[in-house]
């Protein structure tokens, strides 16, 4: 345990961020795991109508520093390809 006041302010500091990071890790997971739970059931409108949702999830994760942007750019990417090849595989 933490024996200085600094050390026990950065301590307390961690904690907050460490929740917070947390948070919005399992914000832009989730909104990614409905876009392609949707994909998997062949919902092309579910999955156009939550894409947006996981879109600012993943842009608020990157801005937040919890993701790097290029990953963030690489999950967008892979998500819209994902429901493009189910769009094209439909026609």
């Amino acid at each position: 345990m933490a024996h200085t006041e600094s050390a026990k302010k950065n301590y307390r500091k961690m904690v907050k961020r460490r929740e917070r990071n947390v948070a919005a890790t399992t914000r832009f997971k989730t909104a990614m795991k409905k876009v392609l739970a949707a994909v998997e059931k062949g919902d092309i409108e579910e999955a156009r109508k939550l894409l947006p949702e996981a879109m600012q999830a993943i842009d608020k994760a990157a801005k937040a520093r919890v993701i790097h942007d290029n990953t963030a750019s690489n999950k967008k990417s892979r998500l819209s390809r994902s429901i493009n090849r189910l769009q094209s595989a439909k026609k």
